[in-house]
């Protein structure tokens, strides 16, 4: 045992020497691809460690340095950033594994590149998931976005390039625009920047001024890909696959929609969001994007494509319980960025093992295909199930939570977009495994397995079964969330 302090230090340097120690190792490929998930497995113990910590009453903290009163650089973790750095940290040990065994598989240009710069992305993830204010959380926020950008063009060809010049000119400029601001306005209404359990602006903001804040913070999260400011997420799918599971489930989406939550759960307070009713456009912009993206994912023929609207929909889920501003609505939607990570770097695992195995990218020429990578297919199959909601996998809580809250707050039409959701969730992720066990094959596919691409989504699937059954240490974190 590590003192919760040491244990945040620890935490955040892990990945950071990984990204230092990776450029030295460009000629030793064995040792530097072991680096990340050593790495991974050091960190995931420190975040285990912090949230030991939280579950125990306890609050770890570390003051990098005070700048005036009520503002300084320090991390302090709340409950909610202790399911984060868990999430990030934990399925960084797979995306590791994973990366390794699909950047040799298609034999990928500047793997070392790469590597580094998926380390400091970890680091960011991490740093923003134990930040104790707005304004170290901002900081590490513009870190993340710019250690991904290489990840992003990673391919270095007009496509990738383009895709980029979008990544970087929505989150920064919505950062810049719109986050920056909110940031400013809370120092100067409150006083403060520190994350505080109930909030700091009741008593301090006009409740007129409410959804006004609200929806500052809403659009300049641009990583929460809220339409219509989700365009750069589809782009971004011409990055190689890992970067899809990065993108997806570790870090970046999963940083935007926590960020949502902290600032509804930490800032504003979410009794405050429900008194002042901030938040009821929120509500139906979210339920909005679930559906339009969901009906846009059908129409997507590429598995990565479809993949990416559906984490568009699933985000909203997240938005959306923090929009309804219920204690079960938040304990739902804290849930879900546990039980929409596993779910999801599952089925972008599987995509890429598709990928690397049998080079195939499109749903539609899938035929057959699970016959000859049947725990793939059957991986892909539980990550669905999990998403979609159905019992025994993670992802059914989750979502029973948030309907409960909608519930708790009277809005039964909520409920009803959940439930067409999980319909058309039905539809679009249920499909290739249709295809991959049931339909005649159109094409004869040759298929090389490569282990390290198959074996990280057997793990991520069977860990959506043992959330199911297992919920600890979450549920009693997200209990924590809502504490008075």
């Amino acid at each position: 045992m590590i003192a919760p302090s040491h244990a945040i230090i620890l935490g955040l340097a892990a990945p950071l020497a990984v990204a230092l120690l990776t450029p030295f190792l460009g000629k030793r490929p064995q040792l530097r691809d072991v680096l990340g998930p050593i790495g991974g497995v050091i960190t995931f113990v420190a975040a285990l460690q912090v949230a030991l910590a939280v579950i125990a009453g306890d609050t770890p903290e570390w003051l990098v340095v005070n700048i005036s009163s009520g503002l300084d650089l320090s991390f302090r973790v709340t409950a909610l950033g202790a399911i984060f750095g868990l999430v990030a940290s934990g399925l960084w040990i797979m995306a590791a594994v994973y990366s390794v065994g699909y950047m040799r598989g298609t034999n990928e240009d500047n793997q070392t590149r790469f590597a580094a710069f998926y380390a400091i992305a970890v680091h960011a993830a991490l740093a923003i998931a134990w930040s104790g204010n707005l304004l170290v959380l901002f900081i590490f926020y513009e870190v993340l976005t710019f250690s991904t950008y290489p990840l992003v063009i990673h391919k270095q060809n007009a496509e990738a390039i383009r895709a980029g010049r979008l990544y970087m000119g929505i989150l920064v400029g919505t950062s810049l625009m719109l986050l920056l601001p909110a940031v400013v306005w809370v120092w100067l209404t409150a006083g403060t920047l520190d994350f505080k359990q109930g909030g700091i602006l009741s008593g301090q903001l006009d409740p007129a001024l409410a959804p006004w804040m609200l929806a500052l913070f809403a659009f300049g999260i641009g990583k929460s890909a809220l339409m219509p400011i989700h365009r750069w997420l589809p782009a971004a799918m011409v990055a190689p696959t890992p970067v899809s599971a990065l993108l997806h489930a570790v870090a970046v989406v999963k940083a935007g929609v926590f960020t949502m939550l902290t600032v509804v759960v930490y800032i504003f307070g979410y009794d405050f969001v429900a008194e002042t009713g901030a938040s009821t456009w929120l509500i139906w912009l979210a339920s909005f994007t679930i559906l339009a993206s969901s009906v846009i994912a059908i129409q997507k023929d590429d598995i990565k494509a479809r993949l990416a609207y559906s984490t568009i929909s699933q985000l909203s889920y997240i938005v959306l319980g923090a929009a309804l501003a219920s204690e079960m609505a938040i304990k739902g939607a804290g849930l879900h960025i546990v039980m929409h990570a596993s779910a999801k770097i599952t089925l972008f695992f599987c995509a890429g093992a598709i990928y690397v195995s049998a080079h195939l990218k499109k749903v539609s020429d899938l035929n057959g295909l699970g016959y000859q990578m049947p725990m793939v297919f059957i991986a892909f199959f539980l990550g669905a199930l999990s998403i979609i909601g159905i019992p025994p996998l993670g992802g059914s809580w989750s979502k029973f939570l948030l309907m409960a809250g909608a519930a708790e707050r009277g809005m039964m039409l909520v409920i009803l977009v959940l439930a067409v959701s999980s319909l058309l969730n039905v539809w679009y992720l249920l499909e290739p495994v249709m295809r991959g066990f049931f339909m005649t094959p159109k094409q004869d596919v040759k298929v090389s397995y490569h282990p390290l691409v198959v074996i990280p989504p057997i793990v991520t699937a069977l860990l959506s079964v043992v959330l199911f059954f297992v919920p600890w240490p979450f549920s009693t974190l997200i209990s924590m969330m809502v504490m008075p």
